[in-house]
This record gives C-alpha cells, sequence and structure tokens, in this order.
C-alpha cells in the first residue's frame, strides 16, 4: 500500500499541469500520477489517424507555464507530443508518473478521512490511499468508442476502420473511401486521406460549421523574431487570448449574426459545385456545438479537388461495397471510416464509492465546474468546449488546489459539496449542454448543473479566473473537521 496526500489519474495534458501545480504550489505535499496506458500525453499519444491535429492554437491550448515555441500554431499531433513530453521531462514531472496502473475503484471512507483506490498494474492490484484526487483522465472511454447506429455495417466487405483505434499500416492509396461523421475528425481525416485515396466522400447527417485558421501566425511569429522571449510569448499569448475569447463571446451574444458571418466565410472558400446548403447550414447555432477549425482552409482545398466530395443525407443500410442512403444514392466504398464520436465517461471509468457506497455521478451537482457533491476531496478536471481546453482544466486544478488549502488553514480534514434541492427553484440540466450526439446520448450520465453560482459549469476564462482570485470557498461547500471518530494517519 502506498499513501500520498495527492493522486492524480492521468497523464495528458491536463495530468502535466496538475503534477506541475502541485510541484509548484504545494511543494511539502507527495503526489503520483497513475496512468492507465504506457505512454505520456493522453489523446495526443492515443489516437493514430492520418493527419491528427490540434484545432486550437497552441499558444492558448499548451501549458500555461510552458511558452508554445513552434513557428505552426495548429500543430500536428507528433509535435504536441513532443511538447508534452519534454515539458513533463524538464520538470521532473514524468518521474511522478506510474504507467500501466489503471484505477478500477475509488473508495472515499468518512472514518479514516482517505481515499482507497485500487489500481490493476498488468493484472496485479495494488491499493493507493490519498488525501485527495484529481481526475485528469478526460472526459471519453479510451476502450471504445461511440456505438453508432449504421444499419447494415455488418455486411460491409471491405475495411472498416474507427479514427479512435486505426487499424495499423491500413493502405488507403487509390482506394474510395467514405468517411461517416461531420465533427472534428472528420473535417481533419479528408484533406489527408484525399492526397493518395482514390475518392473521399464525407457522408454527414447533418452539416457542422467549418472555420479557417492560418497554421502559422504571421504577427506570433514577428513578436518571438522581433522582442526578447519573456516578453514575447506573453504578449503573443494574450493576443491570442483576447483574440479567441472575442470572437467565441461574439458567437454566444450574436448567434444569429455570427452564423451569417461563417456561412458566408464557408461560401467563399466551397467550390462551386458544392452549395452551402444543405452541405454546410447547421440547424443549430454557432457553439451549441464545438466549430470545426481547419488549418490554412485544408479541408476547403480538398472539396476543390475531383476525387474529394461531401454527401448530406442518412444511411438506409450498408451493403457488401458501399452505402445505400435514404434518398437512393450508392456510395461504393473499399474502406468506410466511422468517424461517429466520443463515448463520455468521467473518472477514467473508476467505480467511485462513499463509505462503499456507489455514487451516481448522473444525479451529483456540480460545484464551480470541477467538483461533485457527496464525493469529498475530489475533482473531475474538465477543460472549455467552446474555447481552448487547457484553460478550463488549468482554472479547474488551481481551484482544487485552493480548496485543499483552505482544508488545512481551517484544519478541516476534507471538502464537500452540498446542494440543498429545497432551496433552488431553478430546473437543473446537464453540466455540457451541447447538440452532439455524444453528450445527448449521455446526458443521464453527466452531472447536473442549475446555472447559479457555485452550480455550473465550466464558463470561459474571463468568469472563471475572476472566480479563482474573489470566488468564495464556502458557499455550497461543507469543511469536515476532525473528531474523536476520525481515524487520520
Amino acid at each position: 500500500m502506498e499513501e500520498h496526500d495527492f493522486i492524480v489519474i492521468g497523464a495528458g495534458l491536463s495530468g502535466i499541469d496538475a503534477g506541475y501545480r502541485l510541484k509548484t504550489e504545494l511543494p511539502d505535499c507527495s503526489y503520483t500520477i497513475l496512468e492507465a496506458r504506457d505512454k505520456i500525453g493522453g489523446t495526443w499519444s492515443f489516437f493514430k489517424f492520418p493527419g491528427i491535429r490540434s484545432d486550437s492554437q497552441l499558444t492558448t491550448f499548451g501549458l500555461p507555464w510552458r511558452p508554445w515555441v513552434h513557428d505552426k500554431d495548429m500543430a500536428d499531433g507528433p509535435l504536441i507530443l513532443e511538447y508534452i513530453e519534454s515539458a513533463a521531462h524538464d520538470e521532473g514531472i514524468d518521474k511522478k508518473i506510474r504507467f500501466r496502473h489503471k484505477v478500477t475503484a475509488a473508495n472515499w471512507s468518512s472514518e479514516e478521512q482517505r481515499w482507497t483506490l485500487t489500481v490493476d498494474n498488468e493484472g496485479s492490484t495494488k491499493i493507493f490511499r490519498a488525501k485527495f484526487l484529481f481526475a485528469c483522465s478526460g472526459y471519453y472511454d479510451y476502450e471504445k468508442p461511440l456505438q453508432a447506429e449504421i444499419p447494415g455495417l455488418e455486411n460491409f466487405q471491405g475495411t472498416v476502420a474507427h479514427p479512435q483505434f486505426w487499424p495499423t499500416g491500413l493502405n488507403y492509396a487509390g482506394k474510395r473511401v467514405v468517411i461517416i461523421g461531420s465533427g472534428a475528425t472528420a473535417i481533419t481525416l479528408l484533406p489527408v486521406m484525399a492526397k493518395t485515396a482514390g475518392h473521399v466522400t464525407m457522408l454527414q447527417r447533418s452539416p457542422s460549421y467549418v472555420m479557417t485558421l492560418p497554421s502559422v501566425s504571421v504577427v506570433g511569429n514577428w513578436l518571438k523574431q522581433l522582442l526578447p522571449a519573456r516578453i514575447a510569448h506573453p504578449l503573443n499569448w494574450w493576443r491570442c487570448f483576447i483574440t479567441e475569447q472575442g470572437f467565441s463571446q461574439f458567437c454566444l451574444a450574436f448567434p444569429n449574426a455570427a452564423r451569417k458571418l461563417i456561412l458566408r466565410l464557408m461560401k467563399q472558400q466551397l467550390p462551386e459545385h458544392v452549395p452551402v446548403d444543405p452541405h454546410f447550414n447547421p440547424r443549430y447555432v454557432p457553439m451549441d456545438q464545438r466549430l470545426c477549425f481547419c488549418p490554412d482552409g485544408d479541408f476547403f482545398k480538398a472539396l476543390h479537388r475531383a476525387n474529394c466530395d461531401v454527401v448530406t443525407d442518412v444511411i438506409e443500410t450498408v451493403t457488401a461495397d458501399g452505402i445505400l442512403t435514404k434518398s437512393g444514392k450508392l456510395l461504393e466504398a473499399d474502406i468506410l471510416v466511422t468517424a461517429t464520436g466520443l463515448d463520455v465517461r468521467l473518472f477514467g471509468g473508476a467505480s467511485t464509492m462513499v463509505d462503499g457506497v456507489p455514487v451516481e455521478i448522473g444525479q451529483q451537482y456540480v460545484w464551480r465546474g470541477c467538483m461533485l457533491t457527496g464525493i469529498p476531496n475530489a475533482g473531475a478536471v474538465i477543460g472549455y468546449t467552446t474555447s481552448s481546453w487547457t484553460l478550463g482544466a488549468d482554472a479547474c486544478i488551481r481551484l482544487l488546489i485552493q480548496v485543499y488549502k483552505r482544508t488545512v488553514k481551517i484544519g478541516a480534514t476534507s471538502a464537500v459539496p452540498t446542494f440543498d434541492e429545497t432551496t433552488h427553484s431553478v430546473v437543473s440540466k446537464p453540466v455540457v449542454g451541447h447538440s452532439s450526439t455524444y453528450f445527448v446520448r449521455a446526458r443521464n450520465r453527466l452531472p447536473r448543473i442549475t446555472g447559479e453560482n457555485p452550480w455550473y459549469g465550466r464558463l470561459n476564462p474571463i468568469y472563471d479566473y475572476w472566480q479563482l482570485w474573489f470566488g468564495s470557498l464556502t458557499r455550497g461547500m461543507k469543511y469536515v473537521m476532525p473528531s474523536k471518530k476520525i481515524k487520520c494517519t
């Protein structure tokens, strides 16, 4: 049995950030990072599909304490992974990681005021104990993708590839490829596969908003070349941050105007034979789902190629050699790519219990975007869905550290959010209200919010950091003081 002050679950971007914040803000506390896989990097070492990249600018998507120094701001997966690995190595965080340590159960003991974690290490079971948990394992299931309903898929005689488990060595040169989906993954795959495939069709049930961003920022690189690094990097970060937040808030405040603007920009980049309606005219307003970004317009450029097209239709059935749509169109294919989304899962899929009683995550309320009612000394570290993920994850981690510091300051042993439903008249809703299929199907598994302070989810960096400085650590929070019944070790 090992005991630590903190245990971080997951060694992705959020887990490395948590390690750094613990190291610098709580240097006297012990911590370890438990990673189920054998590699650092989370998403960026897990996904292997062609062209995997960020759809956010790395200047703000990167770690707040580690400037992004590369010229390319919308970077490919391998470059992002190299960045994460070097950050962890340089800060000594990689030495705190236990690879192939999958947390299968986490049980809080009110008597001992400790978490006990059951961990699978390549078939053997280990026990870890901790005062506080940081669940930095993201929000999707690494072991299975979203189970999309594709009628007749079993009839297909070609290759079926899911981006989450891309077949090693899959050769698509000269082949007919149909990508099922219209999200960020499909937008990434289409231009890359079209370079060598015989023909690529993106088959979508409903369209998405797609916007172009430059892969290399002229202004950003100018700042880096002209000014000392200690001045250039902060200036460049604030430039990206203000631009990103300004656009996000514009979309949220003026959705109809934002819709018209994005539709006009898409129309300017599409070839004449690909009309905006129905292929790029979503039913929802911007930010109701995450916007798709493509570097240097590579997605739109691909649609100008003779071997690339988009079809907006519903699948009637999959045949032996393709897909028959509801409108009667037959899409011949050698390879089907099911880019249909992720299966949402919190806490890395570990069974979460308090005093041996399983906690129903979907029945809990979210306190300030990271802690859940009924679960002491633990936080689910989640980033933003309308802007750079890491900004939200970092705000969450820093808030959890604030909570821990307060427990120490007042002599408490734990902190647990408490929600009194009799005092709230506002109807609750899922913490993520997006209309994306994978979030809609997970709504009964997502914790709840009311939108009132402190019962809200991840909003935006400006509000979250304001709350970090001035927000209450006591409203909606119960601090448990030591008693004779508590066995503290």
